[in-house]
């Protein structure tokens, strides 16, 4: 898979060595503490999948400039801000094998340190009056902290219907990647019709991408490092156990509802409900609906002229069902 991702950055490879050195100018302080904070940010940086859609959307139109290059700087601060928030509201001390924020600096540090990339991400479109690219990320922004409350309010009564569930994913995963793909064409002066174009294509790439990872919870072989059944054990209603539970005996229902609502820790419980799941086709509803949306996403790369970049959009969008981590 490594490999693929290699082949997806070909057209942008220069593009994205140097987009590494604005990323780290773009986090910069005078204070001592927050610049070691993102100096270690930087060097844990993940694979930068959020950049590569930036700069290849922006390559379907002609070529990445300054504008671009904020553009992406925007995204990953605020992509890198929320994971640093996530990690304090998961209480995890991990993140990509290395100890996250809160683990080395504490909670309180995390939560500001988090702010400042918010604030930085704001600053760096008003500086310098890109109000197209501000508009967009203060939507991205909102509607991710919607869909993040609306998840936990849902997880509560574990009343997720699949619109629901649609919805929340939309605004959880979905809505960063159409940012960056409604980014990558405002930066080469796109009209408002082709920006909600890429707007949808990131949207439908975005929602495949969550699925894929809602399967990993049911895959005994999965690598990467999820353990089996995490999300039942969160209370997570993902779309292979909402479609199972739709469609089972009102007996059945009561039984699994049951596991997820008391037994959610108990491993046997949770592990004859993905047993469950895998013999009632929820796996296989999944895997279609996720297949529908990469598929409504290559039907709008279709309409671009033949190019590098399109072709690496095509790999991406392949990646992203495909891949085992």
């Amino acid at each position: 898979m490594a490999n693929i991702v290699e082949e997806i950055k070909k057209p942008i490879n220069s593009e994205m060595k140097l987009f590494e050195q604005k990323f780290y100018e773009s986090m910069q302080s005078k204070v001592p503490l927050l610049d070691k904070v993102t100096r270690f940010i930087v060097t844990t940086k993940g694979k930068q999948m959020r950049p590569m859609f930036i700069f290849l959307c922006a390559k379907l139109l002609g070529e990445v400039n300054e504008k671009t290059y904020r553009g992406a700087s925007m995204i990953e601060l605020i992509h890198t801000a929320t994971l640093v928030h996530d990690d304090v509201v998961d209480e995890s001390f991990k993140r990509r094998n290395f100890f996250s924020i809160n683990a080395l600096w504490k909670n309180k540090i995390a939560v500001l340190v988090g702010d400042y990339l918010l604030s930085k991400s704001v600053l760096l479109s008003t500086d310098n009056k890109d109000y197209d690219l501000l508009s967009v990320i203060s939507r991205t922004i909102r509607e991710m902290s919607e869909g993040e409350l609306l998840q936990l309010e849902k997880a509560r009564k574990l009343d997720i219907t699949e619109k629901v569930y649609y919805e929340i994913i939309r605004q959880k995963t979905a809505t960063l990647i159409s940012a960056c793909c409604e980014i990558g064409v405002l930066s080469n002066n796109s009209d408002e019709i082709l920006a909600k174009k890429m707007r949808d294509f990131g949207t439908y790439t975005g929602m495949a991408f969550q699925i894929k990872d809602d399967l990993f919870d049911y895959l005994s072989s999965n690598v990467i490092g999820k353990p089996v059944g995490i999300d039942i054990k969160e209370q997570k209603m993902t779309l292979p156990l909402i479609f199972t539970l739709k469609n089972c005996s009102e007996n059945d229902r009561k039984y699994y509802f049951k596991t997820i609502k008391n037994y959610n820790n108990d491993k046997k419980r949770v592990k004859e409900l993905i047993d469950f799941v895998k013999k009632s086709g929820g796996l296989e509803y999944a895997i279609g609906v996720m297949k529908d949306f990469q598929q409504k996403a290559k039907n709008i790369l279709n309409d671009f002229p033949d190019s590098q970049a399109k072709i690496s959009l095509n790999l991406m969008l392949d990646y992203v069902i495909e891949r085992k981590l």
